[in-house]
């Protein structure tokens, strides 16, 4: 009895590795696409100065009406950069769930920081898209490298 508790932990174990090692594949493929997509964005598409949450004087509320407007009406490119910004912001949510699930904490710390580096580079994506300053564009390429470093190091870990 006891051989068959101890085979079920190992097999879940090993599934709940599965699935974390999995989502981090995903999420840097998508980070990976993200930073494409943006480069494209910045060096082939012209964001109007005037759209919705443009210079907005709120700023979470400008956030909310740039990302909303960059999703139905921007250029192409940039309505796949919002996309996939936002297919990042819940992958990384499950991942967060899984690690939680699975009991892991240094999961739970690289899913967490993963996480935050996701955010800090959409809001300072919406910024730059909102008020143009070029602070937020480097505040949104080191949010990229903030979530991409400890997907990386939690993959290679945990092989």
């Amino acid at each position: 009895m006891l051989s068959t508790q101890y085979r079920s932990s190992e097999t879940k174990t090993k599934i709940a590795q599965s699935r974390l090692r999995t989502l981090t594949a995903i999420i840097l493929v998508l980070l990976a696409a993200q930073f494409l997509v943006g480069m494209l964005v910045n060096l082939f598409e012209q964001v109007p100065a005037v759209h919705p949450g443009a210079n907005a004087p709120e700023y979470f509320s400008g956030v909310v009406q740039g990302v909303a407007w960059a999703l139905l009406h921007a250029p192409l490119w940039l309505q796949v950069h919002s996309i996939l910004g936002l297919l990042l912001f819940l992958a990384a949510l499950i991942l967060i769930g899984f690690a939680i699930a699975a009991r892991w904490r240094a999961w739970i710390i690289i899913s967490v920081i993963g996480l935050f580096g996701i955010m800090a580079g959409g809001f300072n994506g919406a910024s730059f898209m909102n008020y143009g300053h070029d602070l937020s564009s480097l505040l949104m390429s080191l949010g990229f490298l903030l979530a991409t470093i400890p997907y990386v190091i939690g993959l290679s870990l945990s092989r």
